[in-house]
């Protein structure tokens, strides 16, 4: 399995290289980021904003542009940042950090539910449960993210305006003052973190739901799930050990598939509830035309898609004894 891990990070590492190349290539074309000190009134004296062209590397053909980046890349260097004391990879770490708490809390979120619900429609197909999560599924499936963030937001505003008191926080990914220790900082933390997880989770819930109901539906009619019946095995051991094990592997593969989407969908929560994350850098830079930063923030999203889908396919081994990587 070892070797097979490896196999799968080298094999990656061309696509991730194809990526980068691409982007760069697209945002560079944007336009020059000094203009903007060109638009100032006085302008800067013409040596200023050569000094400015050569150290953001604007003044190179695109080519060596893309090798001075790539070369900095492999010594831990992402660059320099229009904003000349912005520390690209410090920053994007920690941005990282607070976007990947709502990416994963809201997966985990949708992956149980997903499970529940899939599972439940299945076993009790085309009753009033299996046709109450249908139209659920479908509603939040066809709801845009932006708008169901926007929905929540103001849910929150109008509970706490009602209730007298603040029971969701609709604004930051924590207060700026917190006081009474580490529990009351978890409270403030799990606080803010509320309405953007619901946001982001219910979106991919609709369609993994969907998948498990699928996927459950088939193994409940193969040949081995009626052969372990038959058998007289106990309901729930034939459920949970032969039948959901098989199931789950569908749901896997979109999950890790679906990374790359749900990390989109939390750029369009965080600008919603306004929260200092991966996704409001991101925004920041491509109005800026901050190449450099745009490149840290395509690398570690890339980086964490692969990694996040060769995890999908060594659990795939768990989930199936079938299955072998040696």
């Amino acid at each position: 399995m070892l070797a097979y891990a490896i196999r799968r990070v080298a094999a990656s590492i061309p696509v991730i290289l194809a990526a980068t190349f691409v982007v760069f290539l697209l945002v560079s074309l944007t336009g020059n980021p000094v203009d903007r000190l060109r638009l100032l009134d006085p302008p800067p004296p013409p040596e200023v904003l050569a000094a400015e062209e050569h150290r953001l590397f604007v003044d190179r053909p695109l080519l060596t542009r893309y090798w001075l980046w790539l070369s900095g890349i492999l010594r831990g260097d992402f660059g320099p940042s229009v904003d000349q004391y912005l520390r690209i990879g410090p920053e994007a770490f920690s941005r990282f950090a607070v976007t990947f708490r709502l990416v994963l809390l809201a997966m985990l979120v949708a992956l149980v539910l997903a499970v529940v619900v899939g599972v439940v429609s299945a076993v009790r197909q085309y009753t009033v449960t299996d046709y109450t999560s249908t139209f659920f599924g479908f509603l939040f499936l066809a709801m845009p993210a932006f708008w169901l963030a926007v929905l929540l937001k103001e849910g929150g505003v109008f509970a706490n305006n009602n209730l007298g008191g603040t029971v969701f926080y609709t604004v930051g990914e924590s207060s700026v003052v917190v006081e009474g220790g580490f529990l009351a900082e978890l409270a403030d933390g799990v606080g803010h973190l509320i309405l953007p997880t619901i946001a982001l989770a219910l979106i991919s819930f609709a369609s993994w739901s969907r998948y498990q109901r699928a996927a459950m539906l088939e193994v409940l009619n193969s040949d081995y799930v009626r052969l372990a019946r038959a058998k007289g095995l106990r309901r729930r051991k034939v459920m949970t050990r032969h039948a959901l094990r098989t199931a789950l592997i569908p749901l896997v593969t979109i999950t890790a598939l679906d990374l790359a989407n749900i990390i989109g969908g939390a750029v369009v929560t965080e600008t919603v509830f306004q929260w200092r994350g991966a996704g409001r850098l991101l925004l920041d830079a491509i109005r800026a035309r901050d190449v450099h930063v745009v490149m840290a923030w395509l690398l570690v999203a890339s980086t964490a898609v692969v990694l996040f889908n060769l995890l999908a396919d060594l659990l795939y081994a768990k989930l199936d004894p079938r299955i072998r990587y040696d």
